[in-house]
Formats: structure tokens, C-alpha cells, sequence
């Protein structure tokens, strides 16, 4: 038990030590804010204290609110700089997508054109949503494909469309994920798994594309559609 935990210690140690590299890159001033948050924190806890008479008391305490400030301060300028990373990143939704959390069935890449728009599909409690990533006006005739496929397969399931983006009716995709996860759930649990598995039977591009053995033939193209044939 005690080599377990030693080597796990060192582990979490180095991804937060990785953790904050990445984040540096992008927030230069996260380790000033972050430090004087906690000094802040435990300086105003610690000044109660001794107004009250009780500073030991209240300088423990002050202590560990300083350390529980520094670790929400750190993780939210973290994510922030992870998802300014990935936004216009090939993929970058399909990412959030996969820590939307659980009662989420994520497949990636459902469907793409030749100018690499790409549809995800996740299905839940809330039904199933489509989030699409790339130029807005080639993504509703994908969209509106992909609906009329799935409509073959499933029925009376809301299915909601996501288009990533900054622009208007567009979500940004530091909030996809709360987006998804504020969606009513209309859904019970078994429901849910009866549409996964239907729409399992549709495969994602990578399980429908027919690769062929050996290498890969020089100068070949995604034909129009989407669709390898």
C-alpha cells in the first residue's frame, strides 16, 4: 500500500507541474494571481482571527480556505487556456466532448464533408444533440442530412444541433458543456441505451470507411457527400 501511494503521489505532482507549464504558456500572470489569492484569503481569515482572539484557530482555517481559493482559481485560468488552445482546432469539440460527463454517449465524427466540417453526436438523457464544428452554412445540409438519416433509425427522440462558433447562434466552445448539460431530460435511463445502440448500427465515418489493405493509394480525395465508396 505505502509503494502505491508513493508512486501515485509523484504522478499527480507532475501533472500539476504540467498542468501549470501549458497554462503559463498562455497565462503569464496565473502564478501572481493564484498566489495572491491565497495570500489574500489567508491574510483577511487570519485577521478575523485576531480581532476574535482566536487566531490559531482561525489562521488553520484561514489556511486551508487559502489553499481550497488557490486550487479554484488555478483550474478555472487552467481550463480557460486549455479550451483558447484548442478553439479552431480540428476535433476541438469532439475534446469537450468526451468529459461532458457521464449519462453521455459521445461518437465522434458522425459525418464530414471534403472541406472537413465535421458533425459529433451524443446522445443522453436529453436526447440526441449534434454539434457541429467548421463554416456554418456548409454545416446546416450536413446537418440536415445526418437528421434525415438518423430519422430511419429513431423516432420521437428530440435531437437538438449545436453549431461551435463565436459568431450569432453560435455556442463558444468554453460552454458547449455546460450547454449540453443544462438541456431538459426528457429521457429515462433505458431509453437512452435502446437509442445508443440503434444509432450504433450507424457507425461514425472511421467504422464506414472501407480502407483498403497496404498503403495508402497516393493522391486520393473525399469524394462529394462526405461518404467513402
Amino acid at each position: 500500500m505505502a509503494r502505491k501511494e508513493t508512486s501515485e503521489n509523484p504522478g499527480r505532482l507532475k501533472q500539476i507541474a504540467l498542468t501549470y507549464q501549458m497554462t503559463k504558456r498562455v497565462d503569464s500572470k496565473v502564478g501572481l494571481v493564484v498566489a495572491a489569492v491565497g495570500i489574500v484569503t489567508f491574510g483577511a481569515v487570519l485577521a478575523i482571527g485576531f480581532a476574535l482572539g482566536h487566531p490559531l484557530y482561525l489562521g488553520i482555517l484561514g489556511f486551508l480556505l487559502a489553499f481550497l481559493a488557490m486550487a479554484i482559481i488555478f483550474g478555472r485560468r487552467a481550463e480557460r487556456a486549455a479550451f483558447g488552445q484548442m478553439e479552431g482546432q480540428p476535433g476541438a469539440a469532439a475534446a469537450v466532448l468526451e468529459n461532458v460527463g457521464r449519462g453521455w454517449s459521445v461518437t465522434p465524427a458522425v459525418a464530414m464533408n471534403r472541406n472537413q466540417d465535421v458533425i459529433h453526436r451524443a446522445v443522453g438523457k436529453a436526447g440526441i444533440v449534434l454539434v457541429a464544428e467548421g463554416n456554418p452554412n456548409r454545416l446546416k445540409g450536413l446537418l440536415a442530412a445526418e437528421k434525415k438519416k438518423m430519422a430511419r433509425i429513431v423516432v420521437d427522440v428530440p435531437v437538438h444541433d449545436v453549431i461551435v462558433g463565436d459568431g450569432e447562434g453560435q455556442v463558444p466552445l468554453k460552454k458547449l458543456r455546460t450547454t449540453l448539460q443544462k438541456l431538459p431530460r426528457v429521457l429515462p435511463g433505458s431509453q437512452v441505451t435502446v437509442v445508443t445502440d440503434r444509432l450504433r448500427a450507424l457507425g461514425d465515418l472511421m467504422s464506414n470507411m472501407p480502407l483498403p489493405k497496404g498503403p495508402m493509394p497516393k493522391g486520393m480525395r473525399m469524394p462529394r457527400g462526405g461518404k467513402m465508396r
